[in-house]
């Protein structure tokens, strides 16, 4: 029996039939990938800092937007107020295809609101962030990512008016200034000879009064651009003079003998504490009294940066009962085998009595700091409140710990002859925001009343 023999046109139409389906497959991927890459659906992200609750004459908007799919088409910044919309920002980015991204797909914008200029009042708004990219997607207006929060505009600096400021700073001295702002501030204090001291509020609930301790650096020559600061919540500064009268302080000199006995005696306690140390002896105990000290006393100072900002203490700080060893502010010049090695300035009271005496707090505070300190030894740091440090050194033991509450009987440790110690005795400190300042003015009562107390009770009436 004879098959049928299939002619040239079915053979081709069975040969073409696979390609054009085939073909019909590519083309509907084809179509079904377009569709999603020009339909798609993923929305813009705009990264940025938290929208401030205030705008003020000068806020600085910092945003990152981004779009990985389509790419970027424009954005938007308006503010609303009392039903009318103000333009801030307007960018249209152009477009770069059709396919894949037609768009940047990040884009940093750093804008300046200048609300005056566009006749915004002070008061409450709304401002709005528009972000759309270039998706075909929402009848070809592209995906779009919206932000809106309410917000109040405020263009005008708080006024500052002045209470009181230390009429006398002498050289290593303190004083304070008392002020009063117009409206809540959210960094404010007095900044004298380059050094900022933050305000704290009064104590006896005044409204908008704020004190701030400030200091006069042992060094000072005069006294340079002293003046009273304050911003608002909108970032709106203002800042306002104040006279005090510069006073040079009488400064002792004095040579001290460092005797190989004294070294062989300390070096290799800080060998066991800094074994980074290197050279002979006189080597080791210059890097102790120079670079060890500038470390120190910068971490004392980054030790007083967040000062308690409550009034912990009362009245005259106390002096420990004993002799008086050093001076603050001594400039002191230090010989070896007869020839000047060294300067270095003392920056605190050395007290002697008896060895291991009892040493008590100066005045109530709370413990910030104990432990060994380098030149300082074993070291107790008190925070006063409100910038008001002391500092206590050399001690053989501490009996305190930190976050500890302390008064002023109150044992902190013994006395000893811990870090560049040669004798059993106390080092004792004052410091104003981590700037050493002479305590005698702080056991002095007269001292206390007529700086602090007193300027504190008049200055109700003002």
């Amino acid at each position: 029996m004879l098959e049928p023999r299939l002619n040239k046109h079915s053979k081709n139409r069975n040969v073409l039939q696979p390609l054009l389906i085939l073909l019909f497959v590519a083309l509907l991927a084809a179509s079904v990938f377009g569709a999603l890459t020009i339909f798609e659906q993923e929305k813009p992200v705009i990264s940025m800092g938290e929208i401030p609750e205030y705008l003020g004459a000068d806020t600085t908007l910092d945003l990152t937007l981004s779009d990985r799919k389509s790419g970027l088409r424009s954005i938007r910044i308006t503010i609303n107020q009392e039903n009318q919309g103000k333009e801030l920002l307007f960018t249209e980015y152009p477009r770069q295809g059709y396919m894949g991204k037609a768009g940047p797909t990040e884009v940093k914008e750093k804008q300046v609101l200048d609300l005056k200029k566009l006749g915004l009042k002070d008061g409450p708004a709304e401002i709005t962030l528009e972000v759309r990219d270039y998706s075909f997607w929402g009848l070809f207006q592209g995906n779009l990512t919206r932000l809106a929060k309410n917000i109040i505009i405020d263009t005008k600096a708080p006024k500052i008016n002045l209470l009181h400021a230390t009429r006398y700073l002498k050289q290593g001295g303190a004083g304070i200034v008392i002020y009063q702002t117009t409206e809540d501030v959210v960094h404010h204090g007095a900044q004298i000879n380059g050094n900022f001291h933050p305000g704290f509020p009064v104590s006896d609930g005044r409204e908008r009064t704020y004190i701030a301790f400030l200091a006069l650096p042992y060094d000072a020559t005069a006294i340079v651009d002293p003046r009273i600061l304050a911003e608002d919540p909108a970032g709106n500064t203002t800042s306002i003079g104040f006279s005090s009268v510069y006073k040079k302080a009488n400064q002792k000199r004095d040579r001290i003998t460092i005797s190989d006995g004294f070294l062989a005696a300390k070096i290799p306690e800080f060998e066991e504490h800094y074994p980074e140390m290197k050279g002979d002896m006189i080597e080791k105990y210059l890097y102790t009294n120079r670079n060890l000290r500038d470390m120190n006393n910068k971490k004392i100072q980054d030790l007083c940066k967040q000062p308690e900002s409550g009034r912990l203490w009362k009245g005259a700080f106390q002096r420990m009962a004993g002799s008086p060893r050093a001076g603050f502010a001594d400039h002191r010049t230090y010989d070896y085998q007869g020839q000047p090695v060294d300067e270095q300035v003392h920056l605190g009271v050395d007290i002697a009595s008896t060895q291991r005496a009892e040493i008590r707090a100066a005045e109530a505070g709370k413990v910030i700091f104990t432990g060994y300190h380098g030149i300082y030894g074993e070291m107790v740091v008190l925070d006063h409140g409100q910038g008001v440090f002391s500092l206590y050194s050399h001690l053989s033991q501490i009996n305190v710990t930190v976050d500890s509450l302390v008064d002023q009987n109150t044992v902190l440790g013994l006395s000893g002859t811990t870090g560049m110690a040669g004798g059993d005795h106390l080092h004792f400190s004052m410091l104003i925001n981590g700037i050493f300042v002479n305590p005698v003015e702080w056991w002095d009562p007269h001292w206390i009343a007529v700086s602090i107390t007193e300027p504190l009770e008049s200055s109700k009436t003002n």
